[in-house]
């Protein structure tokens, strides 16, 4: 059996793991409630980082079909009229020859 990518990683995360374990448990009550408090805040400001970006994404998202919808106006406005010219029902006395 050979060893990949997969196997070293995952040794080398369990071995932190282990590390991080082992600090935890050799930290004295006040750091432990002061790593819980710190956790709890990045935490928090993550999320609030997340909810403002998916905020952004969405107003992103409605301007983007706001404005490609007013630039497919502008520069193709006559392409209905075109393609109907072109595949539309024709007069009946244009197509005959005379």
């Amino acid at each position: 059996m050979s060893v990949n990518s997969k196997h070293i990683a995952t040794f080398l995360l369990g071995a932190a793991a282990a590390l991080a374990g082992a600090k935890y448990m050799s930290m004295t009550p006040e750091e432990k409630e002061k790593l819980a408090a710190d956790l709890k805040d990045k935490a928090h400001k993550m999320k609030d980082e997340a909810e403002g970006a998916f905020d952004k994404a969405k107003d992103y998202f409605d301007e983007l079909k706001t404005k490609g919808t007013e630039a497919f106006k502008e520069h193709f406005g006559e392409a209905e009229k075109t393609i109907s010219d072109l595949f539309g029902k024709k007069d009946s006395t244009a197509g005959t020859p005379s």
